[in-house]
């Protein structure tokens, strides 16, 4: 076993290993994407995020559950307009390991924490302006 375990960490760095790669993550997320629009179809929990549901106010991350719902509709625009910042993320993600992954973990902390906590920032400003709790 340990044998497929270096070929694989060794095809990282080639160009036909990033590949096979984001293919790999592509399928994963697509068939997360379809189970989960699946389920939301057959049982509608309502909304999982503990904040909104006890103060009607949302999180960073409200949205991202129904980005996935709406991709496995194949809603896209529904997708992006969820909650932008998921979709950025998850296709980061998705074409890490061509060399933005690489790129990623080469930034000082501080600057990668500043990207994290922009892009909270933004999303969270995103979902009040989207559930009309701040106008702009």
């Amino acid at each position: 076993m340990s044998g497929l375990t270096d070929r694989w960490r060794r095809s990282a760095d080639r160009l036909s290993g990033g590949l096979l790669r984001v293919a790999l993550r592509l399928g994963g997320g697509g068939a997360a994407a379809l189970v989960v629009a699946r389920l939301h179809d057959v049982h509608d929990p309502g909304s999982l995020c503990m904040l909104r549901r006890f103060t009607g106010i949302p999180c960073p991350g409200c949205g991202s559950t129904t980005v996935f719902i709406e991709a496995g509709h194949g809603h896209w625009s529904a997708a992006l307009a969820a909650n932008p910042v998921t979709v950025v993320v998850a296709l980061g993600l998705l074409v890490a390991p061509l060399g933005p992954g690489r790129w990623w973990w080469q930034l000082p902390d501080r600057k990668r924490n500043l990207l994290i906590g922009t892009a909270l920032t933004v999303a969270w400003v995103w979902e009040l302006c989207r559930f009309g709790i701040i106008h702009p």
